[in-house]
This record gives structure tokens, C-alpha cells and sequence, in this order.
């Protein structure tokens, strides 16, 4: 029998009707809020918590956030809101208000739902990481997991805390997790802080399940998600898997369903983005439940054979902090002879947030961490391709990026294919902004000495082209292509007109007429359908650029690639 403590009215009222039963007992518990740390030292155990005697609690059918609904705050509960969020980077008191066991909408496809799995699964140890994460989103992703997952196949969950200093996720965490979860989940604290990727792999050598899955500290696992990972896991030791991830608003916790279209790409700069299932995958799947090969991953929410993920080289643990590895153990994968699978069937909701509630940059918030972290990716794994990654972060040319001779050793070890193997056999969609190209480099009005240029923004979306004083170190910003297919790239950006006279670039598209230009050999770029050239007459740095009457010789006409193909 296990003792509640008792809460405020207030709470009560929020979650009246949430029971928790762990031990069968003739005394009906209090409704509690578990959403509160609460001091479980009076606690009685007849008998320690394990898979067999774990009860799922009741869901409060009228509670705040259930069915995966939005939470609206009171005019009292939002004020000082704008100060929570920029601490926390997500609602906390909408996820406050919410059980910590809430029911969301099952949002897999009606075909992933009359699946039958074998008996025989491997086993499961989920890691979830958290540094000064709070409470509710932490309890959140941990009754997910034990509430939606076989007994038979969870083996435990282990908790990592990165030396948090918040209170309430010290020993009263402790406290609970041993009250409710009993040998079912594992408190680690690590013994000095770690960062993410230090910690995930500190995490894993704790775990003793056959898979081993990581989860962010702010996610809820849904109905029937780990049965198809374990299930793919069985049939195919050296796939390394990632749940399709639905999204939980960080305004409001609303929970929705993202679909069935994504795919993990990369930029040169490496960082991670997301890309449509390319055609060739679609067209290879028997089945849209099926899982589908990725070439890479974000990297937040993964699962692996435990074995076979040390075998490959595990985390590099030379990394600091966060940013890159994802990328690192997406190309190792492939190249190594595994693959990387996202699987449509299992489906775990997560909080995006715009930012970190704490130091993501190294020693003292100066360090670059990705940067210095794919530079060690660059260096063991992307051979001669690592020139564009210096395209993209000339500033780390010549920057220590600590040893790498044990990851190399690994390349060796596991006779590692190509990085030009990965990008002709993985990720053949890749553009290769200096191959198989008309002219690449610099854009330059040789008259003015201005250069095309985006200024610096974001790589997705519309992005206004303007120019720029040219830069003799060369910069990416001013890193264009002209293809073949006779389009002004810069990544998976094309230039088109927007207002027939201002140039953007967009997604790029093979059949849109608008995205084709001509580089005449008098200098001029030509815009095919309105006939019209690039001109910067009449404008100075910083000003996006315009088409205008072509005019042959007029100087402010003329342009230089930095490179033309032979």
C-alpha cells in the first residue's frame, strides 16, 4: 500500500479523478498530483515495484491537455508567462497543468494498427537524458513509455541526470521513481557534467536490454511505438532506427500528428534538415508502413541493437556537449555497412523548443561546439568532400579538433566505404555544388565589385538574393552554382522572381520554367521566361537584387563566376 500525500484544492480539482495504483489494497488511495514532487518518505512498500506488479494509473477523462488537447491558461496563471517561456523555451505551466499520464491521440496509419508482432521480441532499455529539465515533462515522457509499452519487452527505462542544480530533480525524484517505478526506471546522476552526448553513451553502458533507445527528457511515446522498432530490430541486427516524431506545441502542449512525409538530409554546413521521402524510396516501399531507409537522422530520438551500437564506434565521446553527432553516426552507419530506418509504425510526440534552458556551448558559453564537433566528423568520414564543409565554416580552417586517430581506427576496422560511395548510393539526391555543374563560386559584378549574396539567412523558406561586397576570403553566402539544368543554386535554393522584378530563392524544381537562367557570353545572367537580366545599377550593398531590360554592355550587367567547368 502506498501513502499519498495530500495536495492543495486547487491541484485537486485539475486532476480529480487521476488515480495511481501500483499495489492492490482495500483502502482506496487519495487523488494525488503527481504533476508536484511530493515527499514520499512516509511510503509503506509491501513489496518493491517490477514489470509484472507496474499498474498503468487511470487517465482523468476531463483533466486539462487530454486526448492530446491544448491548455489555456487563466489570466492569473499567465501572468509573467513571457519570462517562463524565456527561461524555459516551452510552457511550463500548460504542462503543469497536465496529468503527468494524459491520454494522446493515436496517430498512426490504420494499417500500422492491425499489425501482428512476434512473441519473441529483444528486449528494450530506453536512455533519457535530461539536464535541468523540468519536472513534469520528464515524469511525462517516462510514464509514456511505461504506460504504452509491452512489460514483456521494456527491461527498464534509465533516467541520466547531467548534473541538474534544480531541486525538485535531485533526491525527490529519487524519491518518486522509486515509490511509483520501483526497479522499472533508473535514477543515473553523472558524476560531473557530461553534456548530451557524453551522457546518452554514459546512459548506455548502464543498460542492460538487447535495444537500446534513446529519448529526449520531453517527449510522450504513443500507442504501439516500440513493438515495430524491436520488430525491425530482430529482422535486421545493423538497423539503426528512428520513430516517426509527431509535435507537441511548446505554447500550448497540444499534441499533433506530422505525417508520414519526411526524411533526414544535411547541409554542407552540417546541420541537420529535414527533406521529403525522395521518389526512389517511395517507389521501393512495398508498403507505406514500411520502414524506409533515411541518410541521416536528427538525432534526438533513435534506437539500435545495444551491441551492435558499440561495435560501430557508439557515441564520439571526443564531442562536447551537443551538435553533430547525428550526423556522425548517420554517415558511419551507412558507410560502415548498416543503415539508418525511419519507422512510419511508432510514433513519439515531441516538444520542439526554440532554445536550451541551459549552457549548450561548452566550457563557460564560449566554445563552438559544433563547430569543433564537425570538424571531427569532417575530418574522419567526409574524405575530399570536407572542402565544401570549409566552404560553409572557413573560420575553423586550421582550428584544433582534438584526436581522431581512434575513430579512423574504426573506418580501418570496419572497412568503411567512401564518402562519394555514401553519396552516390545513399543520398543520390545530394546536390554537389561544385560537380557536374556549368560554373560555381562567387557571383561577381566585376564593375561595382559587388557579389550575389543571402546575407546570412536562414536556409529554409524564401530567401531574398542581394549582394554584397565581394569577400577575398570567400564566404558561403556567396557560394552560388549554375547547373546544368540551367538553375542559380545555392543549396536546395533556386533562384526565381517573386515580384518580376526581385529575385528569391526556393525550393528547388526541375520542371518550374521560372528557376532557368542563361549566362550569355557576354556576362550577362539571363531570366528565361521574362527575358530580363541581373542588374545592379543604382544599388549598394545590402539591397536585394533586380532584373532589368537586358543591355549588352551595360557594365552593371556583367557577371563572373568564380569557377567554370572545363
Amino acid at each position: 500500500m502506498i501513502a499519498y500525500s495530500k495536495m492543495g484544492a486547487a491541484v485537486t480539482n485539475v486532476l480529480r479523478g487521476c488515480r495511481f495504483y501500483s499495489v492492490k489494497t482495500s483502502r482506496k488511495p487519495a487523488a494525488s498530483d503527481q504533476n508536484e514532487p511530493q515527499n514520499t518518505a512516509i511510503a509503506i512498500y509491501k513489496k518493491r515495484i517490477n514489470r509484472q506488479t507496474y499498474t498503468i494509473p487511470e487517465h482523468c477523462k476531463d483533466c486539462p491537455g487530454e486526448n492530446g488537447g491544448g491548455v489555456t491558461l487563466t489570466a492569473d496563471e499567465s501572468k509573467d508567462l513571457d519570462a517562463v517561456m524565456k527561461k524555459e523555451f516551452f510552457n511550463l505551466r500548460a504542462s503543469d497543468k497536465i496529468s503527468l499520464w494524459r491520454s494522446i491521440p493515436d496517430t498512426r496509419h490504420e494499417l500500422c494498427k492491425i499489425v501482428k508482432y512476434p512473441d519473441d521480441l529483444p528486449s528494450a532499455s530506453v536512455v533519457i537524458v535530461f539536464k535541468n529539465e523540468r519536472w513534469s515533462p520528464v515524469l511525462r515522457t517516462v510514464y509514456s513509455v511505461l504506460n504504452r509499452s509491452p512489460k514483456k519487452f521494456l527491461k527498464e527505462v534509465i533516467l541520466v541526470d547531467d548534473q541538474s542544480d534544480i531541486e525538485e530533480m535531485g533526491q525527490k525524484l529519487d524519491d518518486y521513481c522509486e515509490e511509483h517505478f520501483g526497479e522499472l526506471v533508473r535514477v543515473l546522476r553523472a558524476p560531473s557534467r557530461l553534456g548530451l552526448i557524453k551522457a546518452k553513451s554514459y546512459g548506455a553502458k548502464h543498460a542492460t536490454g538487447d535495444v537500446v533507445v534513446f529519448l529526449d527528457a520531453h517527449c510522450e511515446a504513443n500507442t504501439g511505438w516500440l513493438e515495430p522498432i524491436l520488430a525491425r530490430i530482430k529482422e535486421k541486427r545493423s538497423a539503426v532506427l528512428c520513430p516517426s516524431i509527431d509535435s507537441i506545441s511548446d505554447q500550448n502542449m497540444a499534441y499533433g500528428n506530422s505525417g508520414f512525409g519526411s526524411a533526414g538530409g544535411f547541409w554542407w554546413s552540417l546541420h541537420f534538415q529535414w527533406i521529403p521521402i525522395p521518389k526512389r524510396i517511395r517507389d521501393a516501399q512495398k508498403s507505406k508502413i514500411d520502414p524506409y531507409p533515411s541518410p541521416t537522422m536528427a538525432g534526438g530520438l533513435l534506437a539500435a541493437n545495444r551491441e551492435y551500437f558499440f561495435e560501430i564506434g557508439g557515441y564520439d565521446e571526443d564531442m562536447e556537449v551537443w551538435g553533430g553527432e547525428n550526423l556522425e553516426l548517420s554517415f558511419r552507419t551507412w558507410m560502415c555497412g548498416g543503415s539508418l530506418e525511419f519507422v512510419p509504425c511508432s510514433r513519439v510526440g515531441h516538444i520542439y523548443r526554440p532554445g536550451h534552458p541551459y549552457n549548450m556551448t561548452g566550457a563557460k558559453g564560449k566554445g563552438d561546439v559544433h563547430g569543433r564537433n564537425s570538424m571531427r566528423l569532417a575530418e574522419v568520414w567526409m574524405d575530399e568532400y570536407k572542402r565544401l564543409y570549409y566552404v560553409h565554416r572557413g573560420d575553423l580552417k586550421g582550428k584544433d579538433y582534438g584526436d581522431v586517430e581512434d575513430r579512423r581506427a574504426i573506418r580501418t576496422r570496419l572497412k568503411c566505404h567512401s564518402f562519394k560511395w555514401y553519396l552516390e548510393n545513399v543520398f543520390p539526391e545530394k546536390f554537389i555544388p561544385d560537380e557536374n555543374v556549368l560554373a560555381y563560386g562567387e557571383v561577381k559584378n566585376p564593375n561595382s565589385q559587388l557579389c550575389l549574396d543571402t546575407l546570412g539567412k536562414d536556409e529554409k523558406g524564401t530567401i531574398p538574393l542581394s549582394i554584397y561586397s565581394c569577400q577575398s576570403t570567400g564566404s558561403a553566402n556567396q557560394y552560388l552554382s549554375l547547373t546544368k539544368d540551367y538553375q542559380l543554386r545555392r543549396e536546395d535554393g533556386c533562384a526565381v522572381t517573386s515580384d518580376s522584378i526581385s529575385i528569391v530563392l526556393i525550393n528547388c524544381n526541375h520542371s518550374d520554367h521560372n528557376q532557368k537562367w542563361t549566362h550569355a557570353n557576354n556576362g550577362t545572367l539571363v531570366h528565361h521566361p521574362s527575358n530580363l537580366c541581373l542588374d545592379v545599377e543604382g544599388l549598394s550593398s545590402n539591397d536585394q537584387i533586380k532584373l532589368k531590360k537586358c543591355e549588352p554592355n551595360k557594365l552593371s550587367q556583367q557577371w563572373l563566376f568564380g569557377h567554370y567547368s572545363k
